[in-house]
């Protein structure tokens, strides 16, 4: 492929959308020159911040306005079209223009003006439907959902070439909109990956300096490992369980089924412990909007076995506690029911199993009991719970099961995104 300018743009914190991240590294690996748009934010992963071929531009975020919610909308609107256009024309010209959606107003539009001006190809990455996430905040009848979808498929018609996250978004697409899109399943990189137990304890005792609650009490090293006498770090005998969750915080993901399913894990625990459950320690990463709501509501459940703590982990320090952990959880739910979780195929690459909220099509990635859980309700991700942690860690039931899994995953960590993009995307391009 000849060197190409791409400009790859999110309407969004840059630092916290991680495929338009390994699309904009895949190029530049490529010889390609890239020029990233969009918000600054967390930080970008590191082989990205330090590759001499890409460039980043950072949108102004919009002023704080007080005035009603819909004028406010409309003002934003402008705000941004203006702005992301304006960037777009002073930077370096590119050739191909590729833009995550969601959100779909007003990048589509602007990312089309674009191309008619410069000549230049343009490239959809759906991720989701915009309208489908906007319908959970005002209503599948409201006239902006309605507005939304009809740019969405108007925009989606237009643009050059189209990506996908799953089959069943591609059948979408098409059936729906008459859409030609190519399915890029997102695949970990190399960073998400299986740690050792020396990699465990020094991430945990560095993210205990923070969280006390993850150091042992007795000696120097952390609730889940110590050091032996003659200085090799083990695991210790009775230690608790780590559960770990991320999330964005947002409409598309209802954490209460999870406090509910550690409540009757508290529950179980109090009364007789009959299952000889450990206690747990939960960790949730992430930032969003309705993080402070279930802030509250953990507070309220005052557990006495389990500690939630809410952590915000550096790119870093993420895959690492991943791959500390002993299960997953995922309550991502799509609004659209045709995109799958990345939290997912991250803990997948860590060779971490997981309980997965289900819904259409999340047999794509995850199968029941062959590589991981699928469950539907909090009672049934209690009795999963319960069972994974039951006479832990001495249950060979369990220690089978988890080989089986670990098998499975070791599988899916054969394929990572740089292939994967290479075999697929690379060629549509082209």
């Amino acid at each position: 492929m000849l060197q190409k300018s791409v400009c790859v743009v999110v309407l969004g914190d840059i630092g916290r959308s991680p495929r338009m991240q390994y699309h904009s590294r895949s190029f530049a690996e490529e010889g390609h020159k890239v020029d990233i748009v969009g918000y600054q934010g967390a930080t970008p992963i590191e082989s990205l911040t330090t590759q001499p071929l890409v460039s980043f531009h950072y949108l102004n975020p919009f002023p704080n306005i007080p005035c009603p919610r819909f004028l406010n909308y409309i003002l934003k609107t402008i705000w941004q079209t203006i702005n992301l256009l304006f960037v777009l024309l002073i930077i370096r010209k590119a050739n191909l223009l590729i833009v995550q959606n969601p959100p779909a107003v007003p990048t589509l539009m602007v990312c089309y003006l674009y191309k008619l001006i410069t000549r230049a190809q343009l490239a959809i990455d759906w991720h989701n439907y915009a309208h489908t996430i906007m319908a959970l905040n005002v209503g599948q009848k409201n006239p902006l959902v309605k507005l939304t979808k009809w740019m969405e498929k108007f925009f989606g018609q237009k643009a050059d070439y189209n990506l996908c996250v799953t089959k069943e978004m591609k059948r979408d697409l098409k059936t729906a909109w008459n859409i030609d899109a190519t399915t890029l399943y997102d695949r970990p990189p190399e960073i998400f990956d299986s740690i050792t137990l020396e990699q465990k304890h020094e991430v945990l005792n560095c993210l205990g300096l923070k969280y006390k609650e993850l150091l042992s009490e007795e000696d120097t090293g952390t609730a889940f490992t110590k050091l032996s006498e003659l200085g090799e770090v083990e695991l210790r005998k009775k230690r608790p369980g780590l559960l770990v969750s991320s999330t964005s915080w947002t409409e598309d993901e209802d954490f209460s089924v999870l406090l509910s399913a550690l409540q009757n894990y508290e529950e179980s625990c109090v009364n007789g412990n009959q299952l000889n459950l450990p206690k747990l320690i939960c960790l949730i990463t992430g930032k969003g909007p309705l993080k402070d709501f279930y802030c509250k509501k953990i507070e309220d459940l005052r557990l006495k076995n389990i500690t939630i703590l809410t952590p915000w982990l550096e790119s870093k320090d993420y895959p690492l506690i991943l791959a500390a952990a002993d299960l997953g959880v995922c309550l991502h739910t799509s609004s659209s029911g045709l995109d799958l979780p990345m939290k997912v195929v991250d803990m997948f690459g860590c060779g971490l199993p997981v309980c997965a909220y289900n819904f259409k099509c999340l047999g794509e990635l995850v199968q029941h009991d062959v590589n991981s859980f699928v469950f539907n309700n909090s009672d049934e991700l209690s009795k999963q719970l319960s069972s994974w942690f039951k006479d832990f860690p001495e249950n060979q039931e369990i220690e089978e099961k988890r080989a089986g899994f670990k098998k499975e995953l070791e599988n899916f960590q054969q394929l990572r995104w740089r292939e994967n993009w290479t075999k697929i995307a690379s060629p549509v391009f082209n």
